[in-house]
């Protein structure tokens, strides 16, 4: 029996695109499971710093790093400054992710590249910053965060669908070369989720055509996410590793 009270006591996380949304959700969630936590961000300081301040404010332990996970040198940067502030880094969830749908004709060379840098480079430059410390503390775990997307397909998604879908590969074969490291690697894939925007544009008739092509009858909420990563970075999880676990109320038998 593995006792989920407080199982992550101990251990440091690192949640890349934690701000807002299920980065923040589960940032919070690995706190309450005692995890100190680095919250990041590029542009949104004030959300990244609220979400630190109210993982302190209930007794947890937290900070705030702006670095942009495309910037080797801002990852560096991140990883140090968890090591200093904590001691070390057990867990790396790359949630970090850009949102710019485009057509193939307005598709640009940068557009593609900039989406390869974040996922698939990213997840790259963030292991090489934080697998030392993994090893050196006894064992991790990573987390690369998916889309359905690249596994069903979208219009006008083409670059995004490549970089999810090179991110997934990465994170296996992550698993098999720090198996042995006892460092556990497995990507997460979001489905259809309630993460609009506060501005959002979609209408209510927009919102439940989603709704419709979902089996469960629900969107899916960031604390489905955050609850499905605390599992798998916890004592729980120590034999899943080089896995692609979806999390979308069966909407992936309807694609």
């Amino acid at each position: 029996m593995v006792d989920l009270t407080n199982e992550l006591d101990g251990k440091v996380a690192i949640v890349t695109g934690s701000a807002r949304n299920i980065g923040r959700v589960t940032a919070e969630e690995l706190a309450r499971a005692g995890a100190a936590v680095v919250i990041n961000a590029v542009q949104a300081r004030d959300l990244a710093e609220e979400v630190a301040e109210g993982i302190r404010a209930t007794g947890g332990k937290a900070i705030a790093v702006m670095a942009d996970c495309r910037k080797p040198d801002d990852i560096e940067r991140m990883a140090q400054a968890a090591i200093g502030e904590f001691g070390g880094i057990d867990i790396l969830v790359h949630n970090a992710a850009t949102r710019n749908p485009k057509s193939f004709d307005d598709l640009t060379r940068e557009d593609f590249q900039q989406v390869i840098d974040l996922s698939i480079l990213g997840c790259f430059h963030l292991a090489k910053s934080t697998v030392p410390s993994m090893r050196q503390r006894g064992g991790g775990a990573i987390i690369g965060v998916g889309g359905l997307n690249s596994y069903t397909g979208q219009k006008g998604r083409s670059h995004l669908m490549v970089a999810k879908a090179g991110l997934n590969m990465y994170i296996r074969g992550l698993a098999l070369d720090l198996a042995a490291d006892n460092i556990t690697a497995n990507q997460v894939v979001v489905g259809t989720y309630d993460t609009r925007d506060p501005d959002s544009k979609m209408t209510a008739e927009q919102i439940q055509a989603r709704i419709n092509r979902i089996p469960m009858g629900r969107e899916g909420t960031p604390q489905d996410m955050a609850d499905l990563i605390r599992f798998l970075v916890g004592p729980g999880g120590h034999y899943i590793s080089g896995q692609t676990i979806h999390s979308n109320g069966a909407a992936f038998m309807n694609a």
